[in-house]
C-alpha cells in the first residue's frame, strides 16, 4: 500500500466512524485532529496545520495553553464538581475574580454559550416584570435579522436563518426582529413600552463578520438607556480580545447592562460561560428560578481565573489588534477577481469569495487543508480567518502566502 493510500485509510476510518455512529447534524472539513499547540494542530497522519477558526473562538490563548492545561490538571485531581446543592472553596474566588475584572456587581455561572443566552433572556424578561412593571407574558425582547445566538428551541425561535427554523416550530414568542446596524428600526422598536431589552452580537460572526457602522453599539446603548431598556451583549465570539480590545463593546466605550461570556473563557478546554450584571437585574433572580447542575463547578472556576490571567498577561488584545491589521492589508494586496471584500475587527476577520461556483468558498477551504491552513466557510460565499491571538507577524504572512497559493484552484 503507498503511503497516500496509508494516509487516506487512516483519515477515512475515523470519519466512516463518525458517519456511522454520530448524528448528522454537522458538515466538517474531512481532516482529523488529534494534536493541538499554540496555532498549530496536527492530524492523524502528523500532518500539520495552522488553525484559523480557532475553536470558534474558543482557544483565544492557543491550543493546550501551559498555564491553563496546568490549572486544569492541578483542580482535575483535587475536586471537579460539587452542584450548587454545597459551597466550595473556588466558587466565590471566580466570582470575586471575574466581576472586578470586568466591572459588575454579579455574575451567573453556566456552561454553554447558548445557555448563557437563554439564562440572559430569563433575566431580561424578569427585570422587565419586576423592575419596569411590564405586565405578566407581554414582555418583548428586540433582536438583529442575520443573528446567532445558539440553537435551543427559544433561541431559534429569532433566527432569520432558515436552515435554523425549518421545521423545528412552534417557536418561543416575544422577540422583535430589526435590521443589523440600523439605528433608526432600533429607535422606532424601542416606542414600544413592553421592551423589555435589546440583544445584540457586536460583530456577527456567524454571518460571516457583519461589523456594524461607527459608532452602532453607542448609539444604540444610549437609545436603551432613554427607553429604559436593557442593553444586551453576546460577547461569547467577539469578546475575551478576539476583536483586538477586551471586548468588542470597549472599541465604543460601551458598558452592556447584561454581558454574556462563553467559548474562551475556558481557554477551549471544558465549556464555561457567564451572564454578567449589577445587583438591579441579577437580584431579581431567586433561589429555585435558575440553575445548572454543572455552572460554577470547582474544575471551571479554576480554568477561567486563569484563562483570564493569561489573556492580560500575554496582551492579547494589544496582538490581536495589530496582527488583525497585518491580515487585512496583506490580504489587500493579493491580486484576485475571486475576493469580493475583507472585513473584520482584531483577528475576526472573513473573506467574501465572488465565482461563479456556488461552492467556491467550500472548495478554496478544501485547498487551503492540502496547503496546511484550517478554515470554515459561513453563509456559502463567507471564510473567516480567525487564528489564535498569539500569532505572530511572520504567522500571519505565511498564511496570507497559502491563502493567495490556494486561491489558484478557483481559476
Amino acid at each position: 500500500m503507498h503511503l497516500t493510500d496509508i494516509i487516506a485509510h487512516k483519515t477515512n476510518y475515523y470519519l466512516t466512524l463518525e458517519e456511522k455512529y454520530g448524528a448528522h447534524n454537522y458538515h466538517p472539513l474531512p481532516v482529523v485532529l488529534q494534536k493541538g499547540e499554540g496555532v498549530y494542530v496536527w492530524d492523524v497522519n502528523e500532518k500539520k496545520y495552522y488553525d484559523f477558526l480557532s475553536g470558534y473562538s474558543a482557544v483565544n490563548q492557543g491550543h493546550c495553553h501551559p498555564r491553563i492545561i496546568n490549572a486544569l490538571v492541578k483542580q482535575a485531581q483535587k475536586l471537579t464538581l460539587t452542584s450548587r446543592a454545597f459551597y466550595n472553596n473556588l466558587l466565590g474566588e471566580y466570582e470575586a475574580y471575574i466581576t472586578a475584572y470586568f466591572g459588575y456587581d454579579k455574575v451567573l455561572p453556566m456552561n454553554t454559550g447558548v445557555e448563557a443566552v437563554e439564562t440572559a433572556l430569563k433575566l431580561c424578561r424578569k427585570w422587565g416584570y419586576a423592575v419596569k412593571g411590564i405586565r405578566e407574558n407581554d414582555a418583548k425582547i428586540i433582536v438583529c435579522s442575520g443573528n446567532f445566538h445558539g440553537r435551543t428551541t427559544s433561541v431559534i425561535s429569532f433566527s432569520t436563518d432558515p436552515a435554523s427554523t425549518k421545521q423545528f416550530g412552534p417557536f418561543t414568542p416575544g422577540f422583535s426582529v430589526i435590521p443589523y446596524s440600523n439605528i433608526a428600526a432600533l429607535e422606532q422598536a424601542l416606542a414600544d413600552k413592553n421592551v423589555a431589552g435589546f440583544l445584540v452580537e457586536p460583530v456577527q460572526g456567524e454571518a460571516g463578520v457583519e461589523v456594524p457602522h461607527e459608532q452602532y453599539l453607542a448609539k444604540a446603548k444610549a437609545l436603551c438607556a432613554k427607553n429604559n431598556v436593557l442593553f444586551i451583549a453576546d460577547e461569547i465570539q467577539t469578546g475575551l480580545c478576539r476583536t483586538g480590545k477586551m471586548l468588542c463593546c470597549d472599541h465604543e466605550n460601551v458598558r452592556p447592562d447584561i454581558l454574556m461570556l462563553g467559548k474562551a473563557l475556558s481557554g477551549g478546554t471544558l465549556p464555561v460561560s457567564a451572564v454578567l450584571a449589577d445587583d438591579e437585574v441579577m437580584l431579581t433572580i431567586k433561589p429555585g428560578e435558575h440553575g445548572s447542575t454543572y455552572g460554577g463547578n470547582p474544575l471551571a472556576c479554576a480554568v477561567a481565573i486563569e484563562s483570564l490571567k493569561v489573556l492580560k498577561d500575554e496582551n492579547m488584545a494589544e496582538n490581536a489588534e495589530r496582527m488583525g491589521i497585518v491580515l487585512r492589508e496583506a490580504l489587500q494586496k493579493i491580486n484576485t477577481p475571486f475576493i469580493h471584500s475583507i472585513r473584520g475587527k482584531g483577528l475576526l476577520n472573513a473573506i467574501v469569495i465572488k465565482h461563479n461556483d456556488e461552492d467556491a468558498a467550500w472548495k478554496l477551504c478544501l485547498e487551503l487543508m492540502k496547503n496546511g491552513l484550517l478554515a470554515k466557510p459561513t453563509h456559502g460565499d463567507k471564510i473567516r480567518f480567525a487564528p489564535p491571538l498569539i500569532i505572530a507577524e511572520e504567522q500571519v504572512l505565511e498564511c496570507v502566502g497559502i491563502i493567495e497559493k490556494s486561491l489558484e484552484v478557483l481559476y
